[in-house]
């Protein structure tokens, strides 16, 4: 159904699931937040009637007080609970730093990430970390749980999390309950896989590690990649 046939008030959020968040205006974002607008005025209607009373202004507008909130016609006090309760998260997301992301240059670096999910297992695990051109870990996620002799990771899955997170490497690992590090012919094919899939798909191969208790296997220190 196009936007136009919706009701004036549904057209914002249908715009932001069709479009992206991005795509609306100051008055739409908070007309949402409303969800509703008075008698006489839809929320987009309202909304811009608000923006305007203070310049069209966010942080003009957070300092309004509930009860300058309440006295827009329209607005009543749940109204003006969600307009604050919204600007206050804004103003909290804002004070709050980025968190770094790691990077990861070397097998040790990897293995430090790895080591607290997989060193100590009964059971085989394959996990991932996806990184970005600065090779920055944007992602990390446990992809399978296996047996105690293997555990087989579906490459469709890694590379469709890859391209969710708009990854460009990966580094792949798992465990060893056995303690050897040492890679069998089933771990050989499926890095190989691996590499090759990315390959095709843009997405490169860094490394693949096997962990064990107290040590690693690097296929990249070892040449195999």
């Amino acid at each position: 159904m196009s936007i136009k046939f919706l009701a004036e008030d549904d057209r914002p959020r249908e715009k932001f699931l069709l479009k992206g968040r991005s795509s609306l205006s100051d008055s739409e974002l908070l007309a949402i937040i409303m969800g509703s607008g008075s008698r006489d005025e839809t929320a987009v209607e309202l909304a811009r009637k608000i923006l305007a009373s203070v310049g069209n202004n966010w942080h003009q507008l957070s300092l309004l007080s509930i009860k300058d909130l309440v006295k827009f016609k329209g607005v009543g006090e749940v109204k003006a609970i969600s307009i604050a309760t919204a600007l206050e998260i804004g103003r909290r997301r804002a004070s709050q730093e980025v968190p770094e992301k790691p990077v990861v240059s070397s097998s040790n670096e990897a293995y430090q990430i790895f080591r607290n999910h997989l060193s100590d297992l009964r059971t085989e695990e394959f996990w991932a970390l996806f990184l970005n051109q600065s090779n920055k870990v944007i992602h990390k996620a446990q992809l399978t749980q296996g047996g105690i002799s293997q555990s087989i990771v579906d490459i469709r899955i890694l590379f469709k999390t890859a391209f969710d997170h708009f990854a460009t490497g990966i580094i792949v690992a798992h465990n060893h309950p056995s303690g050897n590090p040492k890679p069998s012919r089933e771990d050989i094919d499926i890095t190989q896989k691996i590499k090759e899939a990315g390959k095709i798909l843009g997405v490169q191969l860094l490394d693949h590690l096997i962990i064990t208790q107290n040590s690693y296997f690097s296929f990249s220190d070892d040449g195999l990649l």
